[in-house]
C-alpha cells in the first residue's frame, strides 16, 4: 500500500489571523508545537475502500477537507476550504463512492446575540457540486433552525446518495400562503445528497429531541422530552421503539433525571440482526450496558458492568455504526468485545504497537474489509493508520502532532490523594521528563464539563506545562463522571457549595431557557448556600494574582463571566488580567492564539512564582 502526503502551504494566506487584548510577542517554539492543533482531525474511507476523506488545519484557525486515492502516486486534493470564522469544519463522512458530506459549525449574529449553527453541505470527491445539503428555509418561516441535522443513517444498501437525516421543522406563516407548512418539531427526511430530492420519513413532533435508525435505513427508536407546564424542559425522557415492519410506537423506557442523574434505560443504538437495543441503565448506583428485544417480548439482558466504575460507551464500525464491544474507564481505557474476529484482531494490533495501547476503530469500508484505525498514548498524540484485512498490511496515514516530533514527552501516571474527609480522590500526575518530582513548582488543572472527566492519555497542556518544568495534576474531582451517580451527584456536585465554584444568579440567567430554579437547585444543592461560594461575590478574598483566557463568542460559558469577574477584582484593587480573543469559541481552535496562550500563562506563573525563565 502507497501512501503519499503533501502540506498545504498554498493555502496558508487565507488563514484568518488572531487578535488577543494587549500586547503580543513572538511566541517560544514550544508553546508554537504545543499549541499547534492536530494535523488531523477526522479521516472517513469511502464505502469501496479506495479513497480518503480528511480534515486537516491550515495557519491559524482554518481548515480543509482533502481527498487521498489509496495506492496512487496522485497527491492528496483539496476540495473543501473553511477559514475557520464564521465557518468551522466538523467532520466528514461519504454519502457514495464519490460524494462526501461535510457538518459545517458557524457562529452568527441571530437578533444581535452570538448563536452557534450547524449546516450540512455535499461535495464530489474532485471538489466539484458543492451544495447544502440541510433543508433551507423560506421568508415565510416564524423562526431559524439552529441544527442543519445529523445523519443518522448512511443508507449502506443505497449506492445513489441517499440518507436519513433528523430536521427541526419551522412551521411557516400561512396568512396569503396556501402552501405554507405549520408542522413544528423534530422530524427525519430521506435525502439524496446529489439531487438534494428529499421526503419526510418520520413527521415532526414538538416534543421529539432524538431518533435511532437500526443502520439500514429503518427508524427504530424515538426520544421524547414532555416540557413542563411552565415551559421548561422535563426531568424525564421517554423512548418508544417500533417492531421490525411496523409504524406503530411502543413505550420502551422512560429515564428519570434528578439533578444530573439519570436513572432508567437510555437507547444507544439497534442492532437489526439481532433484533435488540443497546443501551445504559443503573443497577447499585453504577451505570452498565444492556439490551432489549424489539420483538414485542421486552427480554432485557446485562450485557456488561463492573463495580467499580460505569460501563457506558459503545465499540461501534462500518457504515451501519454495528455494536462489536463495550469500553469504560478505570485508571486507563479498557475494551472487550463481542465479535471474536476483531478481538482477536485487536489482540493483534496490540502486539503490533506495543507503544500506542489507546487504540480506537473511526471508520471503515462498506465491506469493513480496510480500517481506519487510531492508536496513541500517554507519550505520543497518536496516529491515523489504515488496515487491509485482504492483504493484512497496516499502513500509517499520517501523525496528529508531528510538531511534537522533536520533543521528549512526559509519562502520566495514575495518582490519588486522601481528601479532607479521607475519601480518595483520583487523578493524573505529569511530571518533567526525567524529573522525580521533588521541589518542583505544581499546577492543579481540573477537567471541563463541567459533567465530565479526565482519563490517561496525551493531553497537550499537561504536556506543555510538563516541558516547561512544571508538575500537572489533574484530579477527577467529586462529581466527575464514570465513578457512579454518588460521585456524580450526590456527593459531587451538591458539595461543591462548600467552596467557590459558581454563580447560580448568573448561572440561571444564562440556561433560563431550559433549567428551572428547582432543577439548577437539584443540580447544585440549596440555593442561598450554593451561592455564598460563588467567587465574584467573594472577590476581596483573592490573595493570588488572576489571568484568564477567554473567547468573546464562546457558547459554552459567557464572556460575561470572565469580565464579570474580572471588573469585581478590579474593583477590590486585585491582580487581574483577562485577554479575549476575538471571534474564537470554547476550543479556541486556532494554533497562533493557542500558542500565545501557552506563553502568557508560562510567564505569568514564573513571575507570580518568581521561578527563573524557561531554558
Amino acid at each position: 500500500m502507497h501512501l503519499k502526503f503533501l502540506n498545504f502551504l498554498p493555502f496558508v494566506a487565507l488563514a484568518i489571523p488572531a487578535y488577543a487584548q494587549g500586547p503580543v510577542h513572538a511566541p517560544s517554539e514550544a508553546a508554537k508545537a504545543f499549541g499547534a492543533r492536530p494535523a488531523l482531525s477526522n479521516v472517513s474511507i469511502s464505502p469501496d475502500g479506495k479513497s480518503l476523506a480528511m480534515i486537516e488545519p491550515t495557519a491559524g484557525r482554518g481548515s480543509v477537507v482533502s481527498v487521498l486515492k489509496i495506492g496512487s502516486d496522485q497527491d492528496r486534493k483539496m476540495v473543501l476550504l473553511s477559514t475557520g470564522y464564521p465557518d468551522q469544519l466538523s467532520y466528514c463522512g461519504w454519502s457514495t463512492n464519490d460524494r462526501i458530506l461535510c457538518d459545517v459549525y458557524m457562529i452568527s449574529s441571530i437578533f444581535g446575540e452570538k448563536t452557534g449553527q450547524t449546516r450540512m453541505l455535499g461535495v464530489n470527491a474532485d471538489g466539484s457540486n458543492v451544495k447544502m445539503v440541510s433543508a433551507r428555509q423560506n421568508d415565510n418561516a416564524l423562526g431559524i433552525a439552529l441544527g442543519g441535522g445529523n445523519i443518522i443513517d448512511w443508507m449502506g444498501e443505497s449506492e445513489d446518495g441517499t440518507v436519513l437525516m433528523d430536521r427541526y421543522y419551522i412551521p411557516e406563516q400561512t396568512t396569503g400562503h396556501i402552501t405554507a407548512q405549520s408542522r413544528q418539531g423534530l422530524g427525519v427526511d430521506r435525502v439524496n445528497s446529489r439531487t438534494l430530492a428529499r421526503s419526510m420519513v418520520e413527521i415532526p413532533r414538538g416534543d421529539a429531541v432524538g431518533y435511532i435508525s437500526d443502520g439500514h435505513g429503518a427508524v427504530r427508536i424515538m426520544v421524547t422530552r414532555p416540557t413542563t407546564s411552565m415551559g421548561y424542559g422535563g426531568h424525564r425522557y421517554k423512548y418508544f421503539y417500533r417492531k421490525k415492519g411496523s409504524r406503530e410506537w411502543l413505550a420502551l423506557s422512560t429515564q428519570s433525571v434528578s439533578g444530573i442523574v439519570a436513572t432508567g434505560f437510555e437507547a444507544q443504538a439497534v442492532d437489526s440482526d439481532l433484533d435488540v437495543v443497546y443501551g445504559t441503565d443503573t443497577e447499585n448506583g453504577r451505570a452498565g450496558i444492556y439490551r432489549i428485544s424489539l420483538d414485542g417480548s421486552m427480554k432485557k439482558e446485562r450485557v456488561y458492568d463492573r463495580a467499580d466504575v460505569d460501563v457506558t460507551d459503545l465499540i461501534r464500525i462500518g457504515r451501519q455504526h454495528r455494536v462489536v464491544g463495550v469500553s469504560w474507564v478505570t485508571d486507563r481505557r479498557h475494551s472487550a468485545f463481542f465479535d471474536p474476529e476483531l478481538e482477536k484482531f485487536a489482540t493483534a494490533l496490540n502486539k503490533a504497537l506495543p507503544n500506542a495501547p489507546l487504540v480506537s476503530f473511526v471508520d471503515a469500508s462498506a465491506d469493513e474489509q480496510k480500517l481506519v484505525l487510531y492508536a496513541g498514548s500517554d507519550v505520543d498524540a497518536g496516529r491515523y493508520y489504515l488496515f487491509d484485512k485482504a492483504t493484512k498490511q497496516l499502513g500509517e496515514i499520517m501523525a496528529i502532532q508531528p510538531s511534537l516530533d522533536k520533543y521528549k514527552l512526559s509519562p502520566v501516571k495514575p495518582v490519588g490523594f486522601p481528601a479532607s474527609d479521607g475519601t480518595t480522590i483520583p487523578g493524573y500526575l505529569t511530571l518533567p521528563p526525567g524529573s522525580d518530582g521533588r521541589g518542583l513548582p505544581a499546577i492543579v488543572m481540573p477537567h471541563g464539563g463541567p459533567w465530565a472527566r479526565d482519563e490517561w492519555g496525551f493531553d497537550w497542556l499537561a504536556q506543555f506545562f510538563a516541558h516547561q518544568g512544571y508538575a500537572v495534576f489533574q484530579p477527577n474531582f467529586r462529581g466527575s463522571t464514570g465513578f457512579g451517580s454518588d460521585w456524580l451527584g450526590g456527593s459531587g456536585f451538591k458539595s461543591w457549595q462548600k467552596s467557590p465554584v459558581t454563580d447560580i444568579g448568573d448561572l440561571q440567567q444564562e440556561w433560563k431557557s431550559d433549567l428551572s430554579p428547582a432543577s439548577l437547585e437539584a443540580i447544585f444543592g440549596d440555593f442561598s448556600v450554593a451561592q455564598s461560594g460563588s467567587p465574584a461575590r467573594h472577590a476581596d478574598a483573592f490573595v493570588a494574582p488572576v489571568l484568564m483566557f477567554h473567547g468573546d463568542i464562546d457558547q459554552n460559558v459567557s464572556i460575561a463571566e470572565s469580565r464579570t469577574m474580572a471588573s469585581r477584582l478590579r474593583s477590590k484593587g486585585k491582580s487581574v488580567e483577562l485577554v479575549e480573543f476575538k471571534n474564537l469559541d470554547h476550543q479556541l481552535r486556532d494554533s497562533d492564539v493557542r500558542a500565545q496562550m501557552l506563553d502568557r500563562a508560562d510567564n505569568f506563573l514564573r513571575s507570580a512564582l518568581k521561578l527563573s525563565p524557561a531554558q
